[in-house]
């Protein structure tokens, strides 16, 4: 991704601006920084809205991003490194519990919606569809070392190596996928080629005629031509991921929200806050335009509510939860 070597280029340089821009009496041209870090899935959605907001020609500011994935995130924001965690699940408990030990309060703001996408090689004929069950038999940790062999998922599919990439135990799509698939958080197999850089994924597909792997869409779509999405069985029949299968709520249960968690004390920076409403009003638009579900205006106008009204914690409580809407998520009461 071009952008992404950019990114980190542009945020590289303003990493040694912030530190070295100024002298010790404070000179005027010094430029803030605002730190974020997290989901690899949110990552194109960040970086989009740190160019633009870098571009728009009105903020004296800079924007780091990385990618650690949402657990990485998380540490990172409990610890009081980063300013805002891009996310692709809700906050758990434990790490809940580390915020609050440190005495970081934070806020939770919904900014699209995703679908994870299995996707196998293009030359891959065999498989048309797959059902969740059939997901768990691949999965789980009980198939760690025995389900190796396409066939042993399903006896008419072909006797050649089940070759599986996805997300590491960081990632929060790793977390929304297990829980959807093996009904339990982290568990999975470990014998597969896990990465929290979802461009590892990528190419570990595109590269394995015997390849499945998932992680989010925008990946897929930028990507399409060599690699292939499969549908997910439902009760409907079959069904991609698409924009309009997650809005019509078809595409289950592997849509999911993504969220930003801001540091409560950042927001008294006016550069940060200024940037956080940016990411509401403008990240909408901006995740459309790198392959995730937009929210609606009515999402987008609660989202700023809670923002002004500073909102703070979590609307899960610290539990994983599959299969939500972004309207269950605006209207529940949050906690720290």
């Amino acid at each position: 991704m071009n952008r992404l070597y950019a990114l980190l280029l542009t945020t590289s340089v303003a990493a040694l601006s912030a530190c070295g821009s100024g002298s010790s009496s404070g000179e005027k041209d010094e430029v803030a920084v605002i730190r974020m870090d997290g989901s690899s899935t949110v990552f194109p959605i960040a970086e989009a809205v740190a160019e633009e907001f870098q571009t728009s020609g009105e903020h004296r500011v800079r924007v780091t991003a990385g990618l650690s994935g949402t657990g990485g995130g998380f540490k990172k924001l409990c610890r009081g490194d980063i300013d805002v965690a891009n996310a692709s699940r809700p906050i758990l408990t434990e790490e809940m519990e580390k915020c609050r030990a440190a005495g970081i309060k934070y806020l939770e703001l919904p900014i699209a919606f995703d679908a994870i996408t299995v996707v196998v090689h293009p030359s891959n004929d065999w498989v048309t569809s797959i059902t969740m069950d059939d997901l768990k038999k691949m999965w789980e940790p009980a198939a760690q070392g025995v389900i190796t062999n396409w066939n042993q998922v399903r006896a008419d599919w072909p006797d050649t190596r089940l070759m599986l990439f996805g997300p590491g135990a960081d990632s929060g799509t790793f977390d929304y996928f297990t829980e959807a698939v093996a009904h339990k958080a982290k568990a999975s197999r470990g014998d597969y080629t896990a990465s929290e850089d979802d461009n590892v994924l990528v190419q570990g597909v595109e590269n394995n005629k015997n390849a499945l792997g998932y992680f989010g869409y925008a990946y897929y779509a930028s990507h399409k031509d060599r690699m292939r999405a499969v549908p997910i069985e439902t009760e409907k029949g079959p069904v991609l991921p698409s924009i309009e299968s997650v809005v019509d709520g078809s595409y289950r249960p592997l849509s999911r929200p993504l969220f930003i968690y801001v540091k409560e004390s950042s927001l008294q920076q006016p550069e940060v806050r200024k940037f956080v409403e940016f990411y509401i009003t403008e990240g909408s638009k901006l995740a459309q335009e790198v392959g995730f579900v937009p929210l609606p205006a009515e999402a987008t106008t609660i989202a700023l509510e809670h923002l002004n009204n500073n909102r703070l914690g979590t609307v899960f409580g610290g539990v994983p939860q599959v299969g939500v809407t972004i309207q269950d998520v605006l209207s529940r009461d949050a906690t720290l």
